[in-house]
């Protein structure tokens, strides 16, 4: 036993004054930033406030649009309104650090709380028939008001708070172990080779050394050989925060998690971007749109057909092989635009302005963008959606290469159905792809989109396409 003791105190048990004292300069170095946990609550309860003074102002409003002066009405619609939508916010996401690093999600998220307390409300006024101590112009009115100033508040209560904190809201360390490594946001960077700290599980001392280092910290970031890896794991795996070890070898596999084989780890590399309940959603509203469209059209679209025909010979309907969802094949509709002679199956050689292949009615349709109404055929099979990257022709290039050749990231793009409209096409990302530039470009805003995708964007995306149909690129 005593062995045992003189054993452990050699190893490190006993802390050595030079250990206390780099302990203590660690600690206070790090009890020098701010403590982010309590910052959050505060900017919380700030947005808190700022969605009751919206909310609440509203409905204020709506009474002396309704009344001419106060009734009381507005008042009472929010005392029952607003604790029903921070129930739902709560819930969700409305106050979350994603919501400080982001306002659009921000107020995204506030938006979508209030429009399901709005349901719950309404439930519970009508059902109940509470109607002696509640307006339903009141309730209308006012909730078409606040929606416009909670989300007003909250992007511009959130860009405040974002510059006034420089966009950082939580604290992180990141630790180099013989290995470099760029430093993210705000984060508290530790040599560890300065500071005579190792990953050695059999030493309390160092143990305790990396735990105030980590003090109030939410994430920690190790940057390591590979063979120090494991020790660094085992030493970090009871510090109470996120670890992580980087491994930039990694980088050539675009890994987007870590699962499970039975006992074996794997790299997920690639997944369904939407949930089922997504899906349907989306679903839903194609083909809301996608017959609404074919329905309002009908006429316009017979016109169409008769001008094509009239003006040159040739079937009405251009008909090309395009790749789709998951990496299939499928066949695209679109108003005939060039003489059948000139038709490019493959689309190696792109429309340009003056394009001598072009019939008059086509350079009309190309120009407006009507040529791609058919295409509304395609959203009913199932194969397209309203919002989604644009489809390429096979034979399309960039720069003199074909479009998988340019960037590696290309077929990621079919992990969503493509769309008639998409995020690169309101960001006014048309026309050919003369340059690899302009291919990178459209990649990155079709990547953007999968990434962030909601239903709220692709209304949005739909709205912001009727500034576009018109375009100096559409040709």
């Amino acid at each position: 036993m005593r062995s045992g003791v003189g054993s452990l105190a050699s190893s490190g048990l006993a802390w050595s004054a030079q250990g206390r004292s780099d302990g203590a300069r660690l600690h206070r170095a790090v009890e020098r930033v701010p403590d982010f946990q309590h910052l959050r609550l505060r900017l919380y309860a700030l947005i808190l406030a700022g969605d009751a003074v919206a909310m609440g102002s509203a409905f204020l409003l709506a009474d002396l649009v309704r009344f001419g002066r106060l009734e009381g009405y507005g008042l009472t619609t929010f005392m029952v309104l607003f604790p029903t939508y921070v129930a739902v916010a709560l819930n969700g996401d409305a106050w979350s650090i994603a919501s400080l690093e982001r306002p659009r999600h921000s107020a995204a998220s506030a938006i979508r709380a209030f429009l399901f307390a709005l349901a719950i409300a309404t439930v519970f006024f009508f059902s109940l028939k509470v109607g002696e101590d509640f307006s339903r112009l009141v309730f209308g009115i006012g909730s078409c008001i606040a929606l416009g100033t909670i989300s007003g508040l909250r992007l511009a209560l959130g860009r405040a708070i974002g510059r006034r904190c420089s966009w950082s809201f939580r604290r992180e360390v990141l630790i180099l172990d013989g290995v470099q490594a760029s430093r993210s946001g705000h984060a508290i960077v530790i040599d560890a080779a300065h500071e005579r700290l190792h990953p050695a599980v059999d030493d309390p001392a160092v143990l305790d050394r990396l735990g105030r280092l980590l003090y109030r910290s939410e994430r920690a970031i190790v940057a390591c050989p590979p063979e120090r890896r494991e020790a660094w794991t085992r030493a970090l795996a009871g510090a109470n925060v996120d670890v992580e070890i980087l491994a930039p070898e990694l980088s050539r596999i675009p890994a987007i998690g870590l699962r499970r084989h039975g006992s074996v780890p794997s790299l997920l590399v690639g997944c369904g971007p939407l949930r089922l309940r997504s899906r349907a959603l989306k679903r839903s509203m194609d083909l809301c749109v996608a017959f609404a469209g074919l329905f309002f059209s009908g006429p316009l679209f017979l016109l169409i057909v008769l001008a094509i025909r009239l003006e040159s010979h040739g079937p009405a309907f251009f008909r090309q092989v395009r790749m789709g969802r998951g990496n299939r094949l499928f066949t695209m509709w679109k108003f005939r635009t060039m003489g059948v002679d000139a038709a490019d199956d493959d689309g190696t050689r792109s429309v340009c302005k003056g394009d001598d292949r072009l019939t008059r009615v086509g350079r009309f349709l190309r120009r407006t963008s009507l040529d791609e109404l058919p295409q509304l055929i395609n959203v009913l099979k199932g194969e397209m959606s309203i919002v989604g990257p644009r489809p390429h022709p096979l034979g399309t290039r960039a720069g003199g290469k074909l479009l998988w050749t340019v960037d590696d990231r290309y077929w990621e793009r079919h992990a969503i159905k493509p769309g008639l409209t998409g995020l690169a096409q309101v960001r006014g990302l048309r026309g050919a792809t003369h340059t690899t530039r302009a291919l990178t470009d459209r990649l990155q805003a079709d990547l953007d989109y999968i990434d962030g995708w909601h239903i709220g964007r692709d209304v949005a995306i739909i709205a912001r396409t009727v500034g576009v149909l018109i375009h100096p690129n559409a040709f």
